[in-house]
C-alpha cells in the first residue's frame, strides 16, 4: 500500500484514501462470486449435466479473482500511478459485473440448466447490493457496474413473458430504490473523507505552528533541528554542498534597552524581511534560532558562493538602515559561514560548532564582518 496520511499530506489524501479503500474492499470480492457460482452448481437438480457451461463459469470467475489480487496499489505514492490503477481496477469490476450478469441471465435462459431461479435473482440483487455498499465513492462507475450486473436478468425474466415479467418489474422497482441508497451512501462516504481531511489539515497546522517562529514566521529552532541532520546526511550520501550561515545582530541588547521590546520586536520582523530580500531562491532555508540569532541553511551550495551572499546581506545591512514606521534604525550583524567538509564533520552538532564558532570570532573581531569557517 501507499504511505500512510501523514506522510502524503492534506492535498492528496482524498486520493489515498479511495485507493486504499478500493484495494481493501475488493482482495476477496471475487472469492464471493466463484463461491456463490459453486453454489448455483451443486444445489441445481442435476449437478453432473452441462459440466462443461459450469466449470468455464468457474474458470472465468476464477481468472477475475486472480485479476483483482495480482492488480495491487503502487508501493511508492505518486498521484498519476495511482489514478491508473484505479482506472484499471474500475475496468476490472465493471467487466467482472457484465460478465456475471450475462451468466446469470444465460442460467435463467438456458433450458438444459437446471439451476434454482429463486438462487439466481438472489444472486442478482445479494450481489448488485454489494457492489452500491462497497464501492460508494464514485457515484457513475459503481451505478454502471449495477446496471451491468443487474439489467441482464431483468430482460431475461421479460423475455420469458407470463408471471415474468411482474418479476422484472418488481426488479426495477428494488434497483431505482438501491439507486437512492448509492447516492446516500455516496454522500456518507465523502463526507467521512472530508471529516478526517480536516483533522489532517488542522494537525498540518499545527506542525507548521510548531515549527515556525511566531513573530518572523521563519523557521524555529526546532525546525533547524530537524533539517539540519536530514540535509547533511542527503550531502554525505549524494556528495552535493551543504552550507550553512549563522547571522547574529550587533548589540541587540541596546535596541531594547534605548526603544523598548516592542521595537525590538519590529526589529527583528523587518531584519527577517530583509534576509528574505537577500536570501530569496527556492533552495534557502531561513530561520531564527532565538534571540537575536538567525540561520539561513543553503543545500547544494558551495562555500564561496554562500560568502558572497552572506558578505551581500551584511553590506546591504549597513548601506540601508531597518525602517520601522517612522523610524530607521541603523543596524549591522556579524555573520558565520562554513561548508560540509566530510573529514571534519562526522554529525550535524560538529559542522554546526565549527561555524558558531566563526560567528563568535566575527563578535569577538569587531562585529560587523563575515568570518569563514
Amino acid at each position: 500500500m501507499p504511505p500512510e496520511p501523514a506522510a502524503i499530506g492534506s492535498t492528496h489524501f482524498p486520493l489515498w484514501r479511495e485507493v486504499s479503500d478500493f484495494y481493501s474492499r475488493s482482495r476477496l470480492a471475487g472469492y464471493y462470486y466463484l463461491l456463490a457460482w459453486l453454489l448455483l452448481w451443486f444445489t441445481s437438480p442435476q449437478p453432473a449435466h452441462n459440466l462443461w457451461a459450469w466449470a468455464a463459469g468457474c474458470a472465468l470467475l476464477a481468472t477475475f479473482f486472480v485479476l483483482r489480487g495480482i492488480n495491487r496499489p503502487p508501493k511508492v505514492f505518486d498521484p498519476a500511478q495511482l489514478q491508473r490503477w484505479l482506472i484499471a481496477q474500475w475496468l476490472i469490476v465493471l467487466v467482472h459485473s457484465l460478465t456475471w450478469g450475462l451468466m446469470l441471465a444465460g442460467i435463467l435462459l438456458h433450458a438444459d440448466i437446471a439451476a434454482s431461479p429463486l438462487l439466481v435473482i438472489l444472486s442478482v440483487v445479494v450481489f448488485s447490493t454489494a457492489l452500491a455498499f462497497t464501492y460508494p465513492m464514485r457515484l457513475l462507475p459503481c451505478a454502471l457496474a449495477m446496471l451491468f450486473m443487474y439489467l441482464p436478468s431483468i430482460l431475461a425474466k421479460y423475455y420469458q413473458g407470463g408471471s415474468e415479467v411482474g418479476e422484472s418489474v418488481a426488479l426495477m422497482i428494488y434497483l431505482a430504490y438501491l439507486g437512492l441508497f448509492l447516492r446516500r451512501w455516496n454522500l456518507d462516504y465523502h463526507a467521512g473523507v472530508e471529516r478526517e481531511l480536516r483533522l489532517i489539515r488542522h494537525s498540518e497546522q499545527l506542525e507548521e505552528l510548531s515549527r515556525t517562529d511566531v513573530l518572523t514566521a521563519l523557521g524555529n529552532r526546532l525546525q533547524f533541528n530537524s533539517l539540519l541532520p536530514a540535509w547533511l546526511a542527503t550531502a554525505r550520501r549524494q556528495q552535493t554542498p551543504l552550507s550553512l550561515i549563522l547571522l547574529d545582530i550587533d548589540f541587540f541588547k541596546r535596541v531594547n534597552d534605548q526603544f523598548g521590546h516592542s521595537t525590538g520586536d519590529l526589529c527583528l520582523q523587518a531584519f527577517a524581511e530583509r534576509m528574505r530580500h537577500i536570501f530569496r531562491r527556492d533552495s534557502d532555508i531561513l530561520m531564527r534560532l532565538g534571540g537575536e540569532e538567525f540561520a539561513v541553511l543553503m543545500p547544494d551550495t558551495p562555500l564561496e558562493q554562500a560568502a558572497q551572499l552572506a558578505e551581500r546581506f551584511r553590506a546591504d545591512l549597513v548601506a540601508q538602515p531597518l525602517q520601522l514606521h517612522s523610524q530607521s534604525l541603523a543596524l549591522s550583524c556579524s555573520l558565520g559561514v562554513g561548508s560540509y567538509m566530510p573529514l571534519c564533520d562526522d554529525s550535524a552538532e560538529a559542522l554546526y560548532r565549527r561555524i558558531d564558532d566563526a560567528l563568535y570570532r566575527a563578535k569577538t573581531e569587531g562585529r560587523n564582518r563575515v568570518v569563514l569557517a
